[in-house]
């Protein structure tokens, strides 16, 4: 039996050489946290290697992802389709193994990290899922969803923010399976920390609600092994477990200092380094006794084979609901969605409603609430403004409504979007959380990581423009909308009445492979008459809404609240003779993606005259009506008072929509 000392060394060993041969990377905390992590994968981590999306899986989260060759050494030694030749080529181009875990690279990966503070709150959102998903599925004598959630973290990430954040939620939830290791090394990238982080972070975490285990050796595999123990015995907080380590542990000169954060080790200390372990092996050489000692598949099938048999047992004691069970975790639709859903939307054309936007996503809420399970709303504390509760709201809380369907955030916008994010990542819900358009700045780094992560969160952002009137310009929205359509792999929609908005909700819904964000009114809008043709082109992100015979001489484009306004200047043009088109464009991201053909049918390139009209920053629309176009739009900040006066302020008129027109015809 190897002793486990050497066990943690192939961590090390693994880890500095993948960074001596990239040249970069950061070799300090896997050697530090070598240790802590061979007691947690092979002492306590359920999972299976051979089945990576197993259902009731532990989570294990690297908040700290710059220390990405730990888990990247981790998988590969515990048995993953993560191999040698792999860990050789960390960092390189299209490896499996890049600078930071991302997810859906490597097996086993359950998130990307790197952004501190980023890991622990996906944690933090994947143990809210795991919680809510037992209260609504498991029965007496029936525990089908009971897994823990993992996460490593350092320093940074408790610098940062949104830890504070989310760390205060989970407390106030109860999350007692969510278990958090810090890497309390005191050390970051310009040294110690001593003189810029001096936090109690054991009274801090004792004051969200959580369970601290202090000053735990975290070189010592009995310490971690009772603190893990202690910590799983706990069931209505979760734990933060404070572990104290040396980073870059067995590196004799570098050891303990910033100089092996972030940095190869270098070839003479890595020898010395082998030295010091005791390690005699060549680099990348792991022995076959250490290779049997971490493989983890055959106790992982077991594992899984346990679980499906009680799966089984649960299946025939309540079939519907093991199919449903089933349906969620695939993160399939109901087969009743695609019917029902439309049946909806052409029942909201054909009866006319000028209302709010942010009045008609409630009403879809409502809807498709219905048939959608799944749904796991919240707000960061502006509900009523947001209008994000529907009938079938049940607010989750600590010991009430473990099954419930509705999160109230906080003032908490980033750490919101973050968790929704861990919610998304652990399947069994579609998560949607709100706040005003203008706080997604707050947010902005979370929603970039879910469209980097392909996963389905939905962000509904309301307020959406100067037409949020008295707040003035510091709560008024003017560059966010073009900041979020600029975000590759995110789907931005700005409805302009109730039918678009019901359009937007059903494609957000439908997208599997990636995230959206709904943007709407606080003004009411006007419905607009749509053919059924129309009514199906609102999906493909931009449409003929009005038009001329034969080829138009000038086309409109307009969004949200703007659309009625582009309606109205045409109205007046036609009436004066000219040949004008109306364009409404919901969507930006997903006009883009239609083909040729259909951009030219509705944008045709004959016709450059063109004027582009929203209430937010004006430089976006040049790519649709070229330099020789007009846009009416924001080049500034907005001003506190009546939305109606602000209009007219900033030329959200019809007179200078026409006016912009005929500088071009």
């Amino acid at each position: 039996m190897t002793d486990r000392k050497q066990l943690a060394n192939a961590i090390r060993v693994l880890s500095m050489d993948a960074v001596q041969k990239a040249n970069s990377g950061h070799p300090g905390a896997p050697m530090g946290m070598a240790d802590i992590a061979e007691v947690l994968w092979r002492g306590f981590l359920s999972h299976n290697p051979t089945n990576p999306k197993w259902a009731n899986r532990d989570r294990f989260i690297l908040s700290n992802g710059h220390g990405s060759m730990l888990i990247y050494s981790l998988l590969h030694l515990s048995g993953y389709d993560l191999s040698i030749e792999d860990l050789k080529q960390f960092r390189q181009l299209h490896s499996k193994t890049p600078g930071h875990p991302e997810y859906g690279y490597a097996p086993g990966v359950e998130t990307t990290t790197g952004p501190l503070g980023q890991g622990i709150t996906n944690a933090v959102g994947m143990a809210i899922a795991e919680k809510t998903l037992a209260g609504q599925f498991n029965r007496e004598d029936h525990d089908i969803v009971d897994h823990y959630t993992y996460t490593f973290l350092g320093d940074g990430c408790l610098m940062e923010g949104i830890s504070h954040e989310a760390c205060s939620l989970a407390g106030t939830l109860g999350l007692g399976k969510l278990i958090a290791f810090y890497d309390d090394n005191n050390i970051s990238i310009d040294g110690h920390v001593d003189g810029w982080f001096s936090d109690d972070t054991a009274q801090r975490f004792e004051a969200y609600g959580w369970q601290v285990i202090r000053n735990v050796d975290g070189h010592d595999a009995e310490q971690i092994k009772v603190a893990i123990e202690n910590a799983q015995q706990e069931k209505s907080r979760p734990t933060l477990i404070i572990c104290k380590t040396i980073i870059g542990y067995g590196s004799p000169n570098k050891s303990n200092s910033h100089d092996c954060h972030g940095a190869p080790l270098g070839d003479a200390e890595i020898q010395a380094t082998r030295e010091f372990l005791n390690w005699e092996h060549a680099p990348f050489e792991i022995p076959a006794n250490v290779y049997a000692q971490w493989d983890a598949k055959a106790k992982g099938e077991v594992a899984e084979k346990e679980w499906n048999a009680k799966f089984a047992a649960y299946e025939a004691a309540y079939p519907e609901l093991a199919k449903e069970f089933k349906r969620r975790v695939n993160g399939d639709l109901p087969e009743n969605w695609a019917k029902d859903s439309q049946a909806f939307i052409e029942q909201l054309q054909a009866n006319p409603a000028s209302i709010a936007s942010r009045k008609a996503s409630q009403n879809a809420i409502e809807a498709y609430a219905h048939i959608l399970p799944e749904f796991l709303g919240g707000s960061a504390d502006l509900a009523s403004s947001n209008l994000t509760l529907w009938s079938g709201s049940k607010p989750i809380r600590a010991t009430e409504n473990v099954d419930g369907n509705y999160i109230n955030y906080g003032v908490r916008e980033f750490g919101m979007s973050a968790m929704m994010n861990g919610i998304a990542l652990h399947g069994g819900f579609i998560p949607y959380g709100a706040t005003f358009l203008m706080f997604m700045e707050y947010a902005h780094n979370a929603v970039r990581m879910a469209a980097l992560m392909k996963q389905r969160s939905l962000f509904v952002y309301t307020h959406d423009s100067i037409g949020l009137g008295e707040d003035g310009p510091t709560h008024q929205p003017v560059e966010q909308t073009t900041a979020l359509r600029l975000i590759p792999n995110l789907d931005t929609w700005r409805p302009c009445d109730q039918v678009e908005s019901a359009v937007a909700w059903k494609c957000a819904v439908e997208r599997k492979d990636g995230p959206s964000a709904l943007i709407f009114t606080r003004q009411n809008l006007t419905q607009m008459d749509r053919d059924t043709q129309q009514l199906a082109d609102v999906s493909r992100g931009g449409y003929v809404l009005k038009d001329c015979e034969g080829t138009p001489e000038l086309i409109l484009i307009a969004t949200g609240s703007e659309v009625e306004l582009a309606v109205k200047a045409a109205e007046q043009l036609t009436a004066e003779g000219k040949k004008v088109r109306v364009v409404s464009m919901p969507c930006t991201n997903i006009f883009d993606r239609q083909d040729d053909a259909y951009r030219e049918s509705v944008l045709p390139s004959s016709v450059t005259k063109r004027v582009a009209i929203e209430a937010g920053i004006a430089d976006f629309w040049y790519k649709y009506v070229g330099f020789g176009g007009r846009i009416v739009g924001m080049n500034s900040f907005g001003e506190s008072a009546p939305a109606g006066e602000l209009f007219k302020l900033f030329g959200f008129t019809v007179d200078n929509v026409v006016a912009k027109a005929k500088e071009i015809l």
